[in-house]
């Protein structure tokens, strides 16, 4: 496995997000419910960044025209998307989230 560093603990309050570039992808680390949640940042609507959005009920919502998107399967949960979005494996290791690329 690809564990790398995306993030600590400390750098995203709950219910927040942050955009990352990591290893030429455009990442946005979720930070919710206490867990934490790697997406790729782009809705795949329209281009807006999903790290921009806000973060409710275990979903992130595009800034841009408000479609939901499931954290834990990346499967769209309103209109206007249809097609989901990439979720990355994630684990805690001491303050470091890792993801799994």
């Amino acid at each position: 496995m690809n564990w790398i560093k995306i993030a600590t603990v400390g750098q995203i309050e709950e219910d927040e997000s942050l955009g990352v570039e990591l290893e030429g992808k455009q990442l946005a680390v979720h930070h919710t419910e206490g867990e934490y949640f790697v997406t790729n940042n782009i809705c795949t609507h329209q281009f807006a960044l999903l790290s921009d959005g806000f973060i409710e009920d275990g979903c992130v919502e595009c800034p841009l025209h408000q479609a939901m998107f499931d954290l834990r399967t990346g499967e769209p949960k309103s209109a206007p998307a249809t097609e989901p979005v990439k979720v990355y494996e994630v684990k805690v290791e001491g303050d470091e989230i890792l993801v799994n690329l």
